[in-house]
């Protein structure tokens, strides 16, 4: 069965869903992992307090990467604060594997993202364009 999760995390990792820019996102936010330099932005359309569409980009390992494609295909039609009050359970649930520690954050780093802009729109704070 780990083989099956480890080529879900591949195929998302060069095929990533949802990657790229919006054009006018109403939210976004932007953070790196200073341990092992991965980066994400995730943008967000939001209409109504929904994340109507999502994007991500950055560069960093296979985990960081894969993570954030599967996220925003979770959080998509999800309302901002059920963003913000996501845990890395659902990170952990949509790896599939086992995450040791040091690799924790690199999983983690797009929820941490997610939140931060969901927050940021909820507190009206400025998009960080």
């Amino acid at each position: 069965m780990d083989d099956f999760y480890r080529d879900f995390i591949l195929d998302h990792y060069r095929n990533p869903r949802n990657f790229g820019h919006l054009d006018h996102p109403e939210a976004s936010a932007e953070d790196l992992n200073p341990l092992c330099g991965d980066t994400i932005r995730m943008e967000f359309e939001v209409d109504g307090g929904v994340v109507r569409d999502v994007r991500f980009s950055g560069k960093g390992c296979a985990i960081s990467q894969a993570s954030a494609s599967m996220l925003t295909e979770t959080i998509k039609g999800m309302r901002l604060e059920e963003i913000a009050k996501l845990s890395k359970d659902v990170v952990l649930e949509n790896v599939g594997i086992g995450i040791s520690p040091t690799r924790l954050k690199c999983a983690t780093l797009g929820l941490r993202v997610a939140k931060s802009a969901a927050i940021g729109e909820i507190a009206g704070w400025p998009d960080e364009e």
